[in-house]
C-alpha cells in the first residue's frame, strides 16, 4: 500500500492504493491537486523476487492527502510502439518506476522500459490520453529510475541510473536535450561519499562504496540536500510501505 508521511508523522492507517499491487509512487502537485503515478504489479506475477509483471502505469488523485481517487491506468507499455520489437518483456512486461513532470501547460511522463531505455510520453491533460512524440527511446542504454528537476531559472534535467547517476540537459520541448554538453549530451556524475553519503557496511556485491549505486534515489539524494530545513519540512512525503505479498515482487505501497 502507499502511506503518508507528514513532517516526520506516519500516518500508515491512512493507506492510499489498497486493492493494487503498485510501486515507485511519483507525486505531482498541480493547482491544489495531487496526481500520484505508479507503477504497478499484476496479481498473476509469480512468486518470489525479482518477479516482476509490469504493463501500465496507474494514477491517484487527492485534493486533502486523505481521500483518494484511483484513475487506473494513464499510459500502458503499448504507447511505445518500438518496444514490443522482440527484445526485452515487449509489451508483456516493463513498466518500470515513472516520473511525472508538467510544463506549459503539457504532461509528461519519463518511463523506464524492461530495465533498459527511457521513454517519454506527453498529453495534455494530467490523466491522459498519453501518446510518444519521438517514435523510439529518449535514453538508449541499461537505464532505469528517471526523475526530473526543473531549476529556479527554469532550466529541466533528467536525471537517471544503474548504476552510476546521470543527467541531461533537457530543451525546452522537454522531449529532446542539448548534446554540445557530456558524452553528446549524457552526464556522468561522480559517486563520492561526500555527494551521495558512504554505507554502513560493505557489500560485496555493490563495490561502490555510497550508498545506492543507481536510480533516481541518488539523484533525489543529491538535489534534495540542497534544500534548506524549513522547505523541506513543509513537504508532505508519500513513500513505499513494506507489507507481506505472496505475488511477485513488487510489495505494494
Amino acid at each position: 500500500m502507499v502511506g503518508v508521511f507528514l513532517s516526520g508523522t506516519c500516518l500508515a492507517a491512512i493507506p492510499v492504493v489498497q486493492t493494487k499491487f503498485t510501486a515507485d509512487p511519483a507525486p505531482l502537485v498541480h493547482d491544489g491537486v495531487v496526481y500520484l503515478y505508479t507503477s504497478h504489479d499484476e496479481d498473476t506475477a509469480g512468486p518470489g523476487g525479482g518477479r516482476f509483471l509490469m504493463k501500465d502505469w496507474q494514477c491517484y488523485t487527492s485534493t486533502d492527502m486523505v481521500n483518494w481517487t484511483d484513475h487506473g491506468a494513464v499510459a500502458d507499455l503499448h504507447d511505445f510502439k518500438w518496444a514490443g520489437s522482440g527484445w526485452g518483456g515487449g509489451f508483456e512486461n516493463g513498466a518500470w518506476a515513472v516520473q511525472a513532470v508538467e510544463r506549459d501547460g503539457r504532461w509528461f511522463l519519463y518511463c523506464p522500459l524492461q530495465g533498459r531505455v527511457i521513454g517519454v510520453l506527453v498529453a495534455d491533460n494530467p490523466l491522459g490520453p498519453f501518446h510518444d512524440p519521438i517514435g523510439k527511446p529518449l535514453i538508449g542504454g541499461d537505464n532505469i529510475d528517471p526523475t526530473v528537476f526543473v531549476d529556479n531559472d527554469g532550466q529541466a534535467y533528467l536525471y537517471w541510473g544503474n548504476p552510476k547517476c546521470w543527467y541531461v540537459k533537457l530543451n525546452k520541448d522537454m522531449i529532446s536535450y542539448d548534446t554540445t554538453i557530456g558524452d553528446n549530451g549524457l552526464v556522468v556524475l561522480d559517486m563520492t561519499e561526500e555527494a551521495f553519503g558512504k554505507r554502513s557496511k560493505d557489500d560485496e556485491k555493490r563495490p561502490q562504496p555510497t550508498k545506492r549505486g543507481h536510480g533516481s534515489i541518488s539523484a533525489m539524494g543529491f538535489i534534495i540536500s540542497s534544500l534548506r530545513e524549513d522547505q523541506f519540512r513543509s513537504i508532505s512525503v508519500i513513500r513505499r510501505v513494506k507489507v507481506p505479498k505472496d505475488l511477485g515482487n513488487t510489495a505494494g505501497l
